[in-house]
């Protein structure tokens, strides 16, 4: 017997307001039927054909994913419920990289439409998120598995909801120039200097050590089998899986 995943009535009344109205076309199924097929298949990481039929029809519940990936609709919805919520005025920063199943290479567009790349772990897809002081992520960005985390921290830093004061990072982002704009900001960063520095940079250590909460939000996001192993070809779905799991693990 299959253990099907529905919504419950908490998670649905943060998601339901974001839903479409009045859209032209054909009556849709339910939305709350609909987009609990979608997170069954997230949670379960079986295939979209091998969909239960309670969901409805196993089409209907990719297309509705595709479609409003396409829009930008599911990072919309976590970029909207993240702005207004955000807690605190210090934030984290951080990566983890997850390995891309066989299924997902080899798409059309090419690595950047695909966002796989080799790394000591394989093909594989990197997670940059930034997380608010109770450790819910308000930006996520999916880069190849061989990026470098300093260099893409402002591109995850200028879609940063609210104003920070406090940057907490590993040695990962351990880059003079990133010290330097942040505190032309006004940001004061909370990263551990690398071994190889000749001189020792101090950081804030009782502020560090509260990382482990970025690290929670990633094995949390992780229990979805779909997104610890992507299948998917376009990284804008994957993009789009991880906003829609970060929202009913971490906003609702």
């Amino acid at each position: 017997m299959v253990n099907l995943f529905w919504l419950s009535d908490e998670p649905w009344a943060v998601i339901e307001p974001f839903m479409p109205r009045e859209q032209p076309g054909p009556e849709r199924n339910d939305d709350r039927q609909i987009i609990s097929g979608i997170l069954h298949v997230l949670t379960s990481g079986c295939r979209w054909r091998d969909g239960p039929a309670a969901y409805g029809p196993r089409t209907t519940v990719y297309n509705r994913l595709n479609r409003r990936s396409r829009r930008g609709f599911w990072k919309a919805m976590l970029t909207a419920l993240a702005g207004p919520g955000w807690a605190g005025d210090a934030t984290a920063l951080d990566s983890s990289y997850v390995r891309a199943h066989r299924s997902a290479q080899g798409g059309k567009g090419g690595p950047r439409a695909q966002a796989i790349g080799p790394s000591r772990g394989g093909q594989t897809i990197k997670i940059h998120a930034r997380t608010d002081v109770l450790g819910r992520p308000g930006v996520l960005l999916l880069t190849p598995g061989n990026a470098s985390d300093v260099t893409t921290a402002p591109a995850v830093l200028a879609e940063a909801p609210g104003r920070i004061r406090r940057f907490s990072a590993d040695t990962g982002y351990d880059a003079d120039w990133l010290r330097t704009d942040l505190r032309t900001s006004g940001v004061t960063p909370v990263i551990p200097g690398k071994r190889s520095r000749k001189r020792r940079i101090p950081h804030d250590r009782p502020r560090y050590r509260e990382r482990w909460r970025i690290e929670a939000m990633f094995a949390r996001l992780t229990d979805f089998r779909r997104i610890a192993t992507p299948y998917d070809k376009l990284a804008r779905n994957d993009t789009s899986a991880l906003a829609l799991a970060a929202v009913v693990a971490s906003w609702c």
